[in-house]
Order: structure tokens, then sequence, then C-alpha cells
């Protein structure tokens, strides 16, 4: 009697095993599928824009169009030269200014901030600034500065980009550093070494994929921003001549081509979007070259 009711209760684990096998063998199928499925819509989606710039906007490519500045509104002459020239203006100076504040930013929330008040506050906004409208950041930036130096200028533009990417470096910052194993930073504090050069040549340097991803990504949200650059730069058809002065800028260019009645004026904005494009992957590139050439490289460490 013992043993058949030890068989019965060998029999129901076994069979609930299995079948609890089953299920787990089922759920890892349809995640793997939904997740292959995924990606290709990401894909398809991702190449079916690219593809669709590309056919509309390699047709308006030449020297003049990349070099000359607009002509005359009806003209179907000129380029997007000035705009080129103003994107990259604008961008680098914004990166320059919100690169080191997000990083450092990042930085403190994770290794001196904690879970305290202030880090939480912080953590709180830097969260909203990530979700607030671009057109109200260039307000803020139309008021603070346009207002205050009396013109549109380099500076009020690249300011107001520099807040929307600030943000987003701080979290990726924050979150790369947060993966980083607390043994390397224990294996440094045992050595008697200083907590800023464990966080500068150990930690930082460990963590450096991700932060120069969260730049690349705070760089090409940015660099098509339209609303901001309206508030700010303004836009025009000259070359740059000063930071004090307004500028040109590929996304204002493409608006402003996409809203005359023009056939011209759409192929032209159709080449515009895909400079930006173009643009946008070099400079992610060429940083992730730089970083990996003359970046982030570990030296030695001294205890102090």
């Amino acid at each position: 009697m013992e043993d058949s009711k030890t068989n019965y209760g060998k029999e129901t684990l076994r069979e609930m095993t299995i079948r609890g096998s089953s299920r787990r063998k089922i759920a890892d199928k349809a995640v793997s599928i939904f997740a292959v499925f995924s990606v290709i819509l990401a894909v398809v989606l991702l190449g079916s824009i690219l593809i669709e710039v590309i056919i509309n906007g390699a047709g308006a490519l030449s020297i003049n169009f990349l070099t000359q500045p607009p002509g005359a509104i009806g003209s179907g002459m000129g380029g997007i030269g000035p705009a080129i020239q103003g994107t990259l203006i604008v961008v680098g100076l914004a990166s320059a200014i919100g690169t080191p504040v997000g990083v450092l930013a990042g930085i403190y929330l994770s290794e001196f901030g904690g879970h305290g008040i202030f880090p939480s506050v912080v953590r709180f906004f830097n969260d909203v600034l990530v979700g607030l409208p671009s057109i109200v950041i260039g307000i803020v930036a139309y008021i603070t500065l346009v207002l205050t130096l009396g013109s549109f200028s380099v500076w009020a533009g690249a300011f107001a980009l520099s807040i929307i990417m600030i943000p987003i470096v701080t979290r990726v910052t924050e979150e790369t550093l947060n993966i980083v194993p607390n043994s390397v930073r224990e294996a440094g504090y045992s050595l008697g070494v200083a907590k800023r050069k464990i966080i500068l040549r150990i930690v930082l340097p460990s963590a450096k994929s991700g932060v120069i991803t969260g730049v690349i990504l705070a760089i090409a949200r940015i660099a098509g921003e339209t609303a901001p650059l309206i508030m700010t730069i303004l836009g025009t058809d000259l070359f740059f001549t000063t930071l004090k002065g307004p500028v040109d800028a590929l996304p204002l260019r493409i608006w402003r081509l996409a809203s005359q009645p023009y056939e011209y004026a759409h192929s032209f904005g159709w080449g515009a979007a895909l400079i930006l494009i173009l643009l946008v992957l070099g400079l992610s590139l060429g940083l992730r070259l730089v970083a990996h050439k003359r970046g982030f490289k570990i030296g030695t460490i001294s205890a102090g």
C-alpha cells in the first residue's frame, strides 16, 4: 500500500515537472519569436525610411547643392551650404556644453549621490527634462538668452540643444556606471587609491562603451530638432559669421523647403534630410573611432 502511494507520488511529481517544463519551453519559444519579429519589424521600418530618403534625395545631391547658399524662392537654384555649416557649429557647441555636464552629473548620481533626498530630486527632474517638449525648451532659451542678448544667436541655439542633451547623457551615464561591478571599486580601495582616481581611471573606462553610446544618442536627438532652433537661431541664407548672430541649420532648412509649393524645393528637402542622416552617422562613427584610439585609456594608477 505504501509502495503504491510512493509510486503514485513519484508519477504525479514527474507529470508536474514535465508539464512545467513544457510550459517553460512554450513560453521561451514565444518570447524568442516575438523578439525576432520585433527586430525584423524595426529593421524593416528603419530600412524603409532610409530607402525613401535615398530615393527622393539622392537626385538633388551635387557640389553646388552642398556648398552654395540658398537661391531665391522659386528659382530652383542654390544649395544648403550654410545649413550644413550651421548644423555642425550648433551641434558641436551644444555637445561641448552638454557632454561634460551630463557625464559629471551621471558620475555624481552613481558614485556619490546614493539614494538620498537630493539625488532623488535630481533624478526626478532629470527624467522630467527627458520628456519635456522641445518647443518649451526653445521658449525658455528665447526668454533667457535671445531677449537678453537682443538677437537670435548660435549661443542661444546651443544652449537650448544642450538642455535637451544633458538629461539623456546623465541617465545613460548613471545606468552604465551602476553596471560596473563593485569588486572593481573595492580592488582600488584595497590598494589605497583615491576615490576620484578609481572613478576616472577604472570605473569610467570600464563603462566607456555605454557612456559613448549615450553621447551618440543625445547628439542624434539634438541634430534633428527644429522647434528650439526656430526660437533661438532663426535661420539665415548666409554662411556663419559670428556666434552672436543667427545661423542656418539643416532641420530649419528642411522645414522651410518642405513648406514651399515647388517640386524642386521638395527635392532639395529630401536631399537635405539625406545629408542630415549622413552627418549624424558620420559624427557617431567619428566619435567612436576617436574614443577607441585616444580616449578612456586606463593609465597607471598610483595611491594617493
